[in-house]
This record gives structure tokens, C-alpha cells and sequence, in this order.
């Protein structure tokens, strides 16, 4: 009897409203490794899948904005402590998704738990910063407070497969807002695992939809999509960014556009990515009341 085990080839699937759909279209595509190895199978998500992905955003948006700021970084935290016991499996999806050492993937990782917490200590506190009591003259209050834009739409860095995936993510869900995320289209796997965590951890389904894929098929469909609130487009190509713009155009999106140069995910983050998808609400109240 042979000792040599079957290879068990994976086929993964979406992540869309807290469940892991297969693509309605049935299609997938072949993962390969930075050598040209093959990986594994990745769902081909389709403008239906994206669709299905908003709706479920819509739908949870008004559990997770209503949500305290302080219950919200509870929830981030375990995302943290989620991800820091799967250390092993992301490091070998990064090191050969990349082309990494075992070294770098590492350093990786710790940086991307290091931003889950992070992340997680500024949810409620954004609001201090953001917000404000003004001066007015007159018997009354006014207040500035920061809140959620909606469902915001992400395409995920395409080289930075789990950090910079993390550091355009978190900051959207800590505020308040859910998310629809392209990821990589080359380097998928990273983002697929972080999707399992996020199953398993305390976030509402919904909260966070990830597809694989296409990004110049799907990316167009969401710009365009009039139930998504804003845009960041960090991991679009630059030959699709106008293109986008002017689809984001038809509902007033916020966009958030990517840099000349793709950031090093592993500088310090600033809350600038926070404040990119809050809404500044003035109240006015009168004094006594």
C-alpha cells in the first residue's frame, strides 16, 4: 500500500452575507504561485455575485452603523485574536502567493494583527477627533458629529495580498460602514482565509462581502452601482480609474483614489482612511430642552 497521499485540490468560494456561496455563474479560474505552480481554484465572481454582495451589505448596514463604537472594536479585536491563531496557514498563502520568504510572510502577518488592533482602539474614538461642540451665538447647542457613509465599495491592493488588504479594510467596517471587496485578482488565497476568519469571529454576516475574480469585469459594475456609497479604488489599475470615476458619478459617490505609487502597507497607519468614509452631521439644539 502506498504511502503517498491524494493531493486535495481546493476550490474556494465567494464570502457574501455571512455565507460562502459558489459563483452563480459556476465559473472559477486557476490560483498560481509566484513559480507559476498551481495553488488552488478561485471563484470567478460575476455582476450577479456583486449584486447579490451589495444587497447583503444594504442589508446589514443598519445592525453594524447602529452598533456602539465600543461594541464595534470588541468585534475587530477578535478579528485580531482570529487571525493571530491561523499564523501558519496565511503564511504559507502569502510566501507563495508573493514569492516571499517564510520570514516576510511572518513580518506580514504581525503587521496586519497589529492593524486589526489598532483599528479596533480607534472605533471609539473617531468620533472625538472627527466631531465637535461649536460656538454658536444664540440659546442653543450645535454639535458636529462624524457618521457612516454606508456601503462602501473596495478594490483590494493587488500585491499586498493580507496587509494591504487589512489596512483598506478595517477602517471602513471600525467606522461603521460594510463593505464590498474586490481582492487581488493574482493573489487571492490571503484574502479567502481572511474571509473564513471573519466568519468565524464575531462580525455580523453581511458586514464584509468578499469576491474573486475579474477586477476590470466587476469593478465597473460596482462604480455604477447606485446602492454603494463610496469607492475606494487603492488596488484599481490605473487605466480603469477614470472610467470608474465617471461611473461613480451617477449616485455622487465618495471615491477615495489610489496613490501614484501603491503605499507601504507596512508604514504606521494615520486615521485619514477613517475619515474618508464618515458624513459630518450638524445638530442644532436649543438650550434647556
Amino acid at each position: 500500500m502506498s504511502d503517498e497521499r491524494l493531493v486535495v485540490r481546493k476550490t474556494y468560494k465567494l464570502y457574501i452575507g455571512g455565507a460562502f456561496p459558489r459563483s452563480e455563474s459556476g465559473r472559477s479560474y486557476a490560483v498560481v504561485a509566484s513559480d507559476g505552480s498551481f495553488l488552488a481554484n478561485a471563484a470567478l465572481g460575476s455582476r450577479k455575485d456583486l449584486r447579490n454582495a451589495v444587497v447583503a451589505a444594504r442589508n446589514a448596514l443598519a445592525g453594524w452603523s447602529g452598533a456602539t463604537a465600543y461594541n464595534r472594536g470588541q468585534v475587530l479585536y477578535r478579528v485580531a485574536e482570529m487571525l493571530d491563531g491561523r499564523r501558519s496557514q496565511f503564511a504559507d498563502e502569502i510566501s507563495s502567493s508573493e514569492g516571499t520568504s517564510q520570514e516576510a510572510a511572518a513580518a506580514s502577518i504581525d503587521a496586519a494583527v497589529d492593524r486589526w488592533v489598532w483599528y479596533a482602539g480607534w472605533s471609539d474614538k473617531v468620533a472625538q477627533v472627527a466631531g465637535s461642540s461649536n460656538p454658536v451665538a444664540g440659546p442653543f447647542f450645535n454639535f458636529s458629529v462624524p457618521e457612516p457613509t454606508g456601503v462602501v465599495g473596495v478594490v483590494a491592493p493587488q500585491s499586498s495580498s493580507l496587509l494591504g488588504l487589512v489596512s483598506v479594510l478595517a477602517p471602513v467596517i471600525a467606522t461603521g460602514n460594510t463593505a464590498v471587496l474586490l481582492a487581488s485578482e493574482t493573489r487571492p488565497l490571503p484574502a479567502i482565509t481572511l474571509a473564513e476568519v471573519l466568519a468565524t469571529s464575531d462580525l455580523p454576516g453581511g458586514v464584509v462581502n468578499l469576491l474573486t475574480g475579474q477586477v476590470a469585469e466587476l469593478a465597473p459594475v460596482l462604480a455604477a452601482h447606485r446602492d454603494v456609497d463610496a469607492l475606494d479604488l487603492t488596488g484599481a489599475p490605473a487605466s480603469l480609474v477614470v472610467e470608474l470615476e465617471r461611473a461613480a458619478v451617477s449616485n455622487v459617490k465618495r471615491v477615495l483614489l489610489p496613490q501614484a505609487c501603491e503605499p507601504d502597507w507596512a508604514e504606521a497607519p494615520t486615521p485619514r482612511r477613517m475619515l474618508a468614509f464618515l458624513e459630518t452631521k450638524t445638530v442644532w439644539h436649543p438650550v434647556g430642552l
